[in-house]
């Protein structure tokens, strides 16, 4: 009887230990991304950006920080503390989406300026539909607080969402010409993003070990994720995204 009544709980520690797991692998991917573009350049004080793109880096990264701490939180039954620090998550979530919409609109003004006008328009698409993906996944999340098998792998989904800027860093890093000047191709942004989402990869591995299947979240969470990452190409040039992308630049001029 009592290993009947300690298997569950058991099973619950091992869980949630997971998700600690997996959301420091997003904090190291976070980092480690914008290492050669941000981090070196700040500690040789050397990285002249405006600052509204200092605020962004630390709003979002101090997401990925947020989202080790509550898995912590989770993984040591800490659960009371965990939904205090609710609150914090959706204020951290709301500035994201700002800070965010506001410097992917800067940077395609900035472009614009430099005489990339359809360029920056198309490649604007890659971080307006991240963090519409992101808001969509993390609302969704909120809404089911009280079904935790489902909260906290939309937050996998949500967290692993924004992974790809920094896994696209290390792209251009090495792959990139070094006089190369300009928006990247849209095209080029699917390998980065399909390497940003292997850690739903090792969730679906681990749902597959401890529950026989993958959730349907991270079923229907990739399979989405992947169809936004292919899709931009051709609708980054049409005319409707144009549009879009001149009503933004508009609204911030």
């Amino acid at each position: 009887m009592n290993t009947v009544i300690d298997q569950p709980h058991s099973v619950s520690l091992h869980s949630d230990h997971f998700y600690l797991n997996i959301s420091v692998l997003c904090a190291v991917m976070a980092f480690a991304g914008f290492l050669p573009s941000y981090w070196m350049p700040i500690l040789h004080a050397n990285l002249h950006i405006p600052r509204v793109a200092h605020l962004h880096g630390i709003i979002f990264f101090s997401w990925t920080m947020f989202f080790v701490l509550q898995t912590w939180l989770a993984a040591h039954s800490r659960t009371a503390m965990h939904r205090e620090l609710g609150l914090v998550g959706i204020s951290l979530a709301t500035a994201m989406l700002f800070t965010g919409t506001m410097v992917s609109v800067s940077g395609m003004n900035r472009f614009i300026a430099m005489g990339f006008a359809d360029e920056a328009r198309a490649f604007a698409i890659v971080p307006i539909s991240a963090i519409a993906y992101f808001a969509v996944v993390f609302a969704y999340a909120i809404a089911n607080i009280k079904r935790p098998e489902i909260h906290k792998r939309m937050m996998v989904l949500a967290t692993v969402s924004l992974l790809q800027p920094a896994v696209a860093r290390w792209f251009i890093y090495f792959l990139a010409p070094p006089d190369a000047i300009g928006p990247q191709p849209v095209l080029l942004t699917i390998a980065p993003g399909i390497v940003a989402d292997l850690p739903l990869i090792y969730a679906m591995i681990y749902d597959k070990q401890t529950r026989g299947r993958p959730h349907s979240i991270y079923v229907i969470g990739i399979i989405t994720l992947v169809a936004m990452q292919v899709l931009r190409v051709p609708v980054s040039t049409s005319t409707a995204w144009f549009a879009i992308a001149d009503w933004l630049a508009a609204l911030s001029g």
